[in-house]
């Protein structure tokens, strides 16, 4: 037994014995976990090489330095308390930075709590320093588990969905008037509005966009259920069935079909289109993304690395009268902001169904004011235009909240509630086209607009499936099921 124990010392010896190299490695396992445990949580949002390169500075490279230069400096200026550094630092570092990756902004009180318990941890645990560098390590590894999957889907990501039926990446457009998709969050189309769990009177604003020149398109449906996975499919005009997702609200390379490179910013630039994207807040860009457009109004000096909400709101309006362009190529302005939204996303914050559906109710009003306000500055500055005001899905209203979605419902007008998009189009001179009739769903929204631009029907042998899908995970429900077929009718239909 003595022998044994006389052994394993001399491993431990050999790894943490010399003063330099147990503050490197006990600062590495300081941050080692944190890190892993960020990535794993949040993948979509941190999986850029930007992100990485920040966090090895912060979390790695930043507690070695600190903690090398500690251990050297503090002995000489407090050699009495010398042992204790580096299992003070360990144990800060370690429990900083796991707040760091749950926690946004300082918050004292627990920064003060961390250093309390750090004390005492280096006064009562420092011979053991050892031992609690090996379970930050253990730590890692468990992350890993979760993590690794995660990069596994990421490298063997295959694309070949993206691959479009025919060659209308090449199409000439033979007009050419300027572009604006207004995207409203959450914007219930007005037939749903009128009925079901909504039953609100919308009259005021229907009558404003009417006036406006603005066709409405009843029971028009978005195919997926929240903003990324919506319009990764309305940008890609293919069908993605979720891509392997797990979680309804995100799936893999989603910002970067949004924002960096799809089939619709390759027609418009082919045809010379400059591209703006405005949005309120910087969350289609959260994972910095390269941007594929021209102009932004979000600068990505403004992205924090770790997420801490979507900063302040920006004026949508303001931010279209600053960039309109001088120039004489026709212009593509995808403006998005988050209005009316959603109701409460867990059951932690809901207040109710009921007072959810009366929250949803204001901040309707607050989306009209935003949508009338839009649509006076592009009428008045640019009457001629093709305008498209297109929801991403619907408000979930008549739900406690909106991942109860992951819980199979036999309730029709809940499904209508989930996936209900309002369609507006206000065409050049009022000539809408006739096949405007195919526009059921937002996977087909820009087929159908480049068929009508460039003259070529043929466009339109290719549509999309007009099908809604969602994501279950229930007891009895496990995968992507379809919730709408593609005549709007409620089914339920497992993927396989």
């Amino acid at each position: 037994m003595a022998q044994k124990n006389q052994q394993k010392q001399s491993i431990a010896s050999k790894l943490f014995g010399s003063t330099k190299i147990r503050a490197w490695i006990a600062a590495i396992e300081a941050g080692l976990y944190p890190m892993i445990f960020y990535f794993s949580a949040n993948f979509p949002l941190v999986n850029s090489w930007a992100h990485v390169g920040y966090f090895l500075a912060m979390f790695i490279f930043m507690p070695v330095i600190v903690m090398v230069l500690a251990k050297l400096l503090g002995g000489l200026v407090i050699p009495k308390w010398k042992h204790l550094i580096v299992p003070f630092l360990n144990v800060f570092f370690f429990l900083f930075l796991l707040k760091v990756c749950l926690y946004a902004g300082v918050q004292k009180k627990m920064i003060l709590v961390i250093i309390m318990i750090a004390g005492l941890a280096a006064f009562f645990l420092h011979k053991h320093l050892s031992k609690l560098v090996v379970l930050q390590f253990l730590l890692a590894i468990l992350g890993m588990t979760s993590l690794i999957p995660q990069i596994v889907n990421e490298v063997n990501y295959n694309d070949s969905w993206t691959q479009l039926p025919d060659a209308i990446e090449e199409v000439t457009l033979k007009t050419t008037p300027n572009i604006y998709v207004i995207q409203p969050d959450g914007y219930v189309n007005f037939s749903e509005l009128s009925r079901g769990y909504y039953a609100i009177d919308n009259s005021k604003f229907e009558s404003f966009v009417a006036d406006a020149g603005f066709k409405h398109y009843p029971n028009f449906t978005s195919n997926y259920a929240s903003t990324l996975t919506s319009n990764s499919a309305t940008f890609m005009m293919k069908h993605h069935y979720y891509n392997g997702a797990k979680n309804f609200s995100e799936g893999i390379r989603m910002r970067d079909q949004i924002v960096t490179n799809n089939p619709v910013l390759d027609i418009l630039k082919n045809n010379e289109y400059e591209t703006t994207i405005l949005t309120e807040n910087y969350y289609l860009m959260l994972n910095r993304p390269e941007l594929g457009y021209d102009n932004s109004n979000v600068d990505y000096k403004e992205i924090p690395f770790i997420g801490t909400g979507l900063g302040d709101s920006k004026d949508i309006v303001d931010a279209l009268k600053s960039n309109f362009s001088v120039s004489r190529k026709p212009q593509f302005f995808f403006l998005e902001f988050l209005m009316p939204a959603h109701i409460a996303g867990r059951a932690a914050v809901t207040k109710g169904k009921d007072e959810e559906r009366t929250i949803w109710e204001e901040k309707l009003q607050i989306a009209n004011e935003k949508l009338e306000a839009l649509i006076t500055t592009i009428n008045k500055r640019d009457p001629n235009a093709l305008v498209v005001i297109m929801a991403d899905h619907g408000g979930f209203v008549g739900m406690e909240y909106t991942e109860q979605i992951y819980s199979r419902t036999t309730d029709k007008d809940i499904v209508k509630s989930i996936f209900s998009s309002n369609l507006l189009i206000k065409w050049p001179n009022n000539e809408a086209p006739a096949f405007d009739t195919l526009l059921k769903s937002s996977v087909n929204l820009f087929r159908v607009l480049f068929a009508h631009l460039s003259g070529d029907n043929a466009l339109l042998n290719n549509l999309e499936d007009n099908s809604s899908y969602v994501i279950l995970k229930d007891t009895k429900n496990n995968g992507v099921y379809k919730y709408l077929d593609n005549e709007g009718r409620v089914v339920f239909e497992r993927l396989d």
